[in-house]
Parts: structure tokens; C-alpha cells; sequence
């Protein structure tokens, strides 16, 4: 690949201090090369930062919102560009590559929409009680390799309509694209405003304990959520943490078993399974098992797993090699559980490529029903009692999502309620929309992304309690 990618320090791109290599993990081989950061590109990065929030949060917010609104405008003019870049280093199909650059896109424009407006908490006679919201400063957005590109901007645009500055660092498996987008900001934004590190995990805890950093905004694994958490506490940093998810997918009696296991089946292995709220695990009642678990299999048996770049894929390869040994030692594993009845082995292939798996019989307390494997493999588990099953889906550590299938909305509605996540859909898949608020939890993470609530998360709170001198 020719491009040379850069960092963005206090508005100019410049090359790393080093270099490191970007993998294909379609090929298992090294695509690009991409510029890496030290300590010093992290503290000069923090402190152009720094250096711009002032101007920045002073500058009316339909300003800042129309810039916001520009940078979607940018991406979407570039979707080819972008999407073809995130196949090459994420490994998605690139239609989904494509529909993460133009969702990336929507989100920029959602939130260049919002506003924060001052709220009157009182008024009576002459006293009046105010509260309103400043931004917080500089903020760290540290991103993961599912999605690396829409889980930046989850965090950009409501940073920077709020008045923020930012200092973003992605992945080190999947950073071009974020390098890519820098090249938009630094088009568009005022120096410093926003800024984009690269590096191989190195400066992770430089940037979650620098004193000037107000707030850390972070999605991925629960582990290093509670790292972050634990980096923020030495001078009480605001956190976002969007982490893990155990997602089940709760199958009621009344559906056509093989209409919904093409739902639950996309559900699971959309992006290789790689999305924090895909299912990991779906509850099907005995009266459906049989005809569920076979038609989950002929799904899996005839989807098209290749290169992502290759017309027709409809499964990708999992994104790193560490992430493909976990996964499939975890199939491995299930087979002392369970019966796999499709897929369960890698591919015989370059690249990090594992097919569909379904995993039936298998029990609660399998590997693989407890912990989140964040692949394409699915275990089936029955159930006779709806009353019991809602313990068994709850006793989880996690709590990000979960969906609920039947032809009776009032019943799913109510069997909904009882489970104890953040965001429970019926009869759709991972309905995320910027506009509505999105959290975790239990360990699945705090704070709230998207909506009114995810953009006032980049905001402190200050009330403001007049009265007419001599009258106090």
C-alpha cells in the first residue's frame, strides 16, 4: 500500500518516531506500516490539546457543530476510500466496511444536531437556580479493532460539539483508518483540537494517568476497562467505559423456528462475531430445539467465509491472531460441553480465518456460555421454564444487551424487563442509533454513550443560585 499514513500533533501530520506493521488478517501478512508515537509525540499531543480547549469551548456551539458537520461531509465523500481500508485491516466484508464509514458518517451529522441548553431548576419570584454544562477539557478516546472507526467517532462528535479537545489513540492492529480520519480533521479543525497517536499498547498508561487528560472515554475488554478505571482513580479523571458483553438472545415459543434462526444466526456472527452486543449465547424451548439447532447448522455450513475483500463474503477472518488462538481453543474446549454441529475447527488457509460454529447440549457452566468469546461460535442451550431461564441469562457478570423473539409483544416486553442489561431489542439486532442512549451494565461498563445523555457525559455540571443583592 502506498499511502503514508501520519499522526496528527497540534495540527500538523508527522511521521512517528518509528514505524510497526499493519497486518491483513485475511492473509496473515503485513499490508502497510504505520507511524508510532512516544512519549514525547504523547505529552507534545496532550498539550496542543490543552493549548486549544480554551478557543475551542469558546467558540459557540453551532460553530463547532457545523465542523463536526463538515468532517461527515468529508467522510462520506471518501466511503470508497475508507472502506476498502478498513476491509484490508479489520477483515469485515466490505459492504459492512462500507455501511460502518456511511453509519460513522450519520453519527458526526447526529450529533452536530444536538444542543446543551441551559436548565432552569427554579424560579421563584426573584431567585432563579440554573444548571449548566462546560466541557470537561481534554478527553482520551482510546478505541478498539471491531469497529474502529465508528467507535472513534462515538466519541469525537459528542467530545467536540460539547467544546472538548481530544487526544485519540486506536488499536495498534487497526489504526489506519483513524490515521485516515485525522487527515479529514486536520483539514477541517482548528490545531490541536483533536489529535491521533499510534502505538503497540505502549502509551496506554502514560495517557490514562497524564494529569492534563480530564477524561478517558473507552470501549473495549472488561479487563482493561477495570485498568483504565483503576488510572482515572489517582486524580478522579471522568471515565466512559463501553466494555464486554455475554448478550443472550431469548427464543420464545411462539416464533417459526427457522425465521428466527436466520435472525439469531446474523446476530451471532455478523462481523466474524465480533461485536460487543452480537448474541454469544441463545435459549431456545425444547419445542423448538431440534428444528433450531439444524437450521442454525445449514446456515453455517453454507455461508461464505473469505476474504472480506472478495465479492461475496459474508464472513470475514477474526481481525488478530490472538484473538483467533482464543477462539478457537475455546471451540476446542466446547467439545467436552457440548456437540458441535457445524463448523469447529480454522480453516485450512492463510489468515485468521474460523467458519461459523453452532455448539449444542451444552450446559451454563461451559466455557463457552460463560465467557464472551467475541468470535463466530454459538452455543444452543434449551429450556423447559421461562421463570428459571430469566436467572439462568442473568447470572452473568455482564449486562451491555441482549434481544427477546417472539410473535407476542406484550410477552416479550415483559420477559425484557426482567433482564438486567442496559438495552434489550425485540425482534431486531443491534439497533444502535446515535440518538438513543446506549450503556452497560454490571461489568459490561458505566456512563452512557449515544443520545442527549452520551453528549452531556463530555460536560460538568454547575448550578448556578441568583438572587437580587440584600435579598440572601
Amino acid at each position: 500500500m502506498t499511502h503514508e499514513f501520519r499522526l496528527l500533533i497540534d495540527g500538523a501530520l508527522v511521521p512517528g518516531a518509528s514505524r510497526f506493521d499493519v497486518v491483513n488478517p485475511a492473509t496473515g501478512q503485513a499490508f502497510a506500516q504505520c507511524p508510532k508515537a512516544d512519549a514525547a509525540m504523547l505529552d507534545d499531543a496532550v498539550a496542543a490539546a490543552k493549548r486549544a480547549f480554551p478557543a475551542w469551548a469558546a467558540t459557540p456551539i453551532d460553530a463547532r457543530a457545523a465542523l463536526v458537520d463538515r468532517i461527515a461531509t468529508a467522510l462520506e465523500e471518501r466511503t470508497a476510500e475508507f472502506a476498502a481500508l478498513l476491509t484490508r485491516e479489520q477483515g469485515k466484508p466490505l459492504d459492512q466496511a462500507t455501511k460502518e464509514v456511511r453509519g460513522s458518517a450519520f453519527v458526526l451529522r447526529a450529533f452536530s444536531q444536538m444542543r446543551i441548553e441551559p436548565r432552569v431548576l427554579r424560579e421563584e419570584g426573584d431567585s432563579r437556580v440554573i444548571e449548566h454544562r462546560m466541557p470537561l477539557g481534554v478527553i482520551a478516546a482510546i478505541t478498539p479493532w471491531n469497529f474502529p472507526l465508528i467507535l472513534l467517532v462515538n466519541k469525537v462528535a459528542p467530545a467536540l460539539v460539547a467544546g472538548n479537545t481530544m487526544v485519540c489513540k486506536p488499536a495498534p492492529t487497526t489504526p489506519l483508518t483513524t490515521c485516515l480520519f485525522g487527515e479529514l480533521c486536520q483539514q477541517i479543525l482548528p490545531a490541536g483540537v483533536v489529535n491521533i497517536l499510534c502505538d503497540e499498547n505502549e502509551l496506554g498508561p502514560s495517557l490514562t494517568t497524564h494529569p492534563d487528560i480530564a477524561k478517558i472515554a473507552f470501549t473495549g475488554s472488561t479487563a482493561t476497562g477495570k485498568r483504565v478505571m483503576a488510572a482515572a482513580a489517582g486524580d478522579l479523571k471522568r471515565v466512559t467505559l463501553e466494555l464486554g458483553g455475554n448478550d443472550a438472545a431469548i427464543v420464545l415459543d411462539d416464533v417459526d423456528a427457522t425465521q428466527v434462526a436466520a435472525k439469531v444466526f446474523e446476530g451471532a456472527m455478523r462481523n466474524a462475531g465480533q461485536i460487543c452486543v452480537a448474541i454469544k449465547r441463545a435459549y431456545v424451548p425444547q419445542t423448538l430445539y431440534d428444528e433450531f439447532c439444524d437450521e442454525l447448522a445449514r446456515l453455517a455450513r453454507e455461508a461464505v467465509v473469505d476474504d472480506g475483500a472478495n465479492q461475496g463474503a459474508q464472513i470475514g477472518p477474526i481481525q488478530n491472531r490472538q484473538q483467533y488462538e482464543k477462539v478457537a481453543a475455546l471451540i476446542e474446549e466446547s467439545r467436552a460441553w457440548g456437540t458441535v454441529i457445524a463448523g469447529g475447527a480454522p480453516l485450512d488457509r492463510p489468515g485468521y480465518f474460523i467458519p461459523p460454529t453452532i455448539v449444542r447440549d451444552i450446559g451454563d457452566d461451559a466455557p463457552l456460555v460463560r465467557d464472551e468469546q467475541f468470535g463466530p461460535v454459538l452455543p444452543v442451550l434449551k429450556y423447559d421454564d421461562l421463570d428459571t431461564l430469566i436467572g439462568r441469562v442473568n447470572g452473568t457478570e455482564f449486562g451491555l444487551g441482549g434481544t427477546v423473539w417472539s410473535n407476542d409483544l406484550s410477552r416479550a416486553t415483559e420477559v425484557a424487563s426482567q433482564v438486567t442489561t442496559g438495552t434489550v431489542w425485540i425482534n431486531q439486532l443491534m439497533s444502535i442509533d446515535p440518538r438513543i442512549p446506549f450503556r452497560g451494565l454490571k461489568q459490561s461498563g458505566m456512563g452512557t454513550e449515544m443520545g442527549q445523555e452520551g453528549l452531556e457525559e463530555y460536560t460538568q455540571a454547575q448550578v448556578i443560585h441568583a438572587v437580587p443583592l440584600g435579598t440572601a
